[in-house]
């Protein structure tokens, strides 16, 4: 049983652990809440076209989290 837990773990996110995030997320964690690989995912970035709101902060990407869980239907 725990091994599944792993893979689930690997493969995308449990409600509890989207609804216990912060604010903004990095865009490790906003590809895996959506199931998108490293590469993909930040090639999507890039280009304008994630599928929820980023904000590009010097180097780095943030994903709103509100808008991920619209996107997801978890809104509060």
């Amino acid at each position: 049983m725990r091994e599944n837990q792993g893979l689930e773990r690997d493969h995308g996110m449990s409600r509890e652990e989207l609804l216990a995030l912060p604010v903004a997320v990095d865009l490790e964690t906003g590809n895996r809440a959506l199931g998108l690989g490293r590469s993909k995912g930040y090639e999507l970035a890039k280009r304008g076209q994630y599928p929820c709101k980023v904000l590009r902060l010097g180097n780095a990407y943030r994903v709103v989290t509100a808008d991920l869980l619209d996107l997801l239907g978890l809104a509060a």
